[in-house]
């Protein structure tokens, strides 16, 4: 049986030939009513089929929010399921954003909803959370290596609460997200181009103060309406921001319902980050 190829190989391809953006599918009721849809499943399929059908086949990472479609129960999910399909068809890579964390067989039956290729939910990689400890992911880690997908861990993220647990020191001093960076580190030893064990870190942070050479990609959300800037990359993430993948959600899709608004949104701020990257 042959392998499938590494999600940090596919990854890097993708963000080599599309652009360095992730362009997050965030439709919640602010939003839908922007665009003059109801808040409903209606309004619901209709902006999430206008994003997809959009960028799908050009930008790099489309990363719908889970809670945004769980909000309407079963039919909310079938939306959810639907553009995780038309996505990957069209050649865009599918983060799922759910941030699970759990321990043992409830973080495998997270894994194998979002991680094996018979659910209808099957993501090229999905986000977790590492504080019941980075052993809690081993389930998560395990069913991405097999299925060739990655798994993004919450680092250092953006919202200001976070650094009450992220800049938490450890026993041996460091900080315990430091000490998941190095986690991280560990699995993707060896790997090229990319591991496929990635890192969330906030664009926001100003300087993460931390070692954020992990081999791996850093998703990096707050670009647009958190207010940070592709400029800012070079100072958060130093040497690691060629492995930046940049994350947008309302910097984009304000532009909608129009799709040429979303396209040159999108095409827009992958130039910018492609030019703060290679400045930098």
């Amino acid at each position: 049986m042959t392998e499938p190829e590494p999600f940090g190989a596919r990854l890097r391809r993708a963000m080599d030939t599309r652009g360095p953006l992730c362009v997050g599918i965030d439709p919640h009721a602010s939003l839908l009513t922007g665009w003059g849809l109801a808040d409903d499943v209606a309004g619901l399929e209709r902006f999430t089929r206008t994003v997809v059908e959009a960028l799908a086949d050009r930008v790099a990472v489309l990363k719908p929010q889970s809670a945004f479609f769980e909000r309407f129960g079963s039919r909310g999910i079938a939306v959810l399921e639907q553009a995780v399909a038309e996505a990957r068809s069209a050649g865009a890579l599918v983060l799922m954003d759910a941030k699970r964390g759990d321990i043992g067989s409830t973080m495998g039956a997270y894994a194998a909803t979002y991680l094996h290729q018979d659910s209808p939910l099957f993501s090229d990689a999905v986000t977790v959370s590492p504080y019941l400890g980075f052993g809690s992911l081993r389930p998560a880690l395990d069913a991405a290596s097999a299925a060739g997908c990655g798994v993004f861990v919450l680092a250092l993220t953006s919202n200001p609460e976070g650094a009450e647990v992220q800049r938490a020191a450890a026993a041996d001093g460091r900080s315990l997200a430091q000490v998941m960076l190095d986690h991280m580190a560990a699995e993707n030893a060896g790997a090229a181009p990319l591991g496929s064990v990635g890192a969330v870190v906030g664009a926001t942070l100003g300087d993460a103060d931390a070692d954020l050479a992990i081999n791996g990609p850093l998703l990096a959300p707050g670009i647009g309406a958190q207010g940070a800037t592709p400029a800012d990359l070079p100072g958060v993430f130093g040497a690691a921001v060629g492995n930046v993948v940049p994350s947008v959600s309302r910097g984009v899709l304000r532009h909608g319902p129009d799709a040429a608004g979303l396209r040159d949104a999108a095409s827009r701020l992958a130039d910018e980050v492609r030019a703060a990257v290679r400045g930098s």
